[in-house]
């Protein structure tokens, strides 16, 4: 399976890309949001601001939606899954849309939230094989506020939050899988089973 990670000026590139390839799948960075029509597998990437993200997405955000609702497997991570709802409190901008639901401020003593925290999921095949109630890496102070039952997965920090949705194959995680270890590479690898099983 080759994975498509999507450069639009965050950070983290070169760890979720080698975290795809321990999973199994062959990875390319592309700069160019219009040869994601083209793409097997896509995961947007995220660590940076929604506003400078969606504004450098945003002449290709009806293609990218297309792209999605013909079965194309996608991962979001983190920013890369805020950016696949529809705006955020965070800047202006809108978002792609394909998660229909608002990015708003993590309600908590302190923010950002940074570090390991309990991810409590529901029987998914995302979650195949991931332990119930196991840690993963946070670095957020912004969270997703679904208005569609795609959450399959919520974590507690000050307040309540979805930290993993799917709807079909298109996939998010408020968490970093490549930076939390055995259980978020397990999680890599049963996106990329998924992602094989569509093609």
């Amino acid at each position: 399976m080759k994975v498509s990670v999507m450069d639009y000026g965050v950070g983290n590139l070169h760890s979720i890309s080698k975290g795809l390839e321990r999973a199994g799948a062959s990875v390319e960075v592309v700069e160019d949001a219009s040869v994601l029509e083209r793409a097997e597998c896509i995961v947007f990437p995220g660590v940076g601001a929604f506003g400078a993200a969606v504004e450098r997405l945003a002449p290709y955000a009806s293609d990218i939606r297309g792209v999605i609702s013909s079965g194309t497997p996608v991962l979001g991570i983190c920013l890369g899954m805020q950016i696949l709802f529809e705006a955020s409190e965070e800047s202006a901008g809108e978002g792609v849309g394909a998660f229909k639901g608002r990015v708003v401020r993590l309600r908590a003593p302190r923010t950002p939230h940074m570090g390991w925290n309990e991810v409590s999921h529901q029987d998914d095949p995302l979650f195949e094989g991931v332990p119930q109630d196991s840690r993963f890496y946070f670095a957020n102070s912004y969270v997703c506020r679904p208005v569609e039952k795609v959450g399959i997965a919520e974590t507690h920090y000050g307040d309540t939050f979805v930290s993993a949705a799917r709807k079909g194959l298109l996939c998010g995680v408020q968490f970093h899988p490549e930076k939390s270890s055995a259980v978020g590479l397990r999680l890599l690898t049963n996106f990329v089973r998924m992602a094989e099983g569509s093609s």
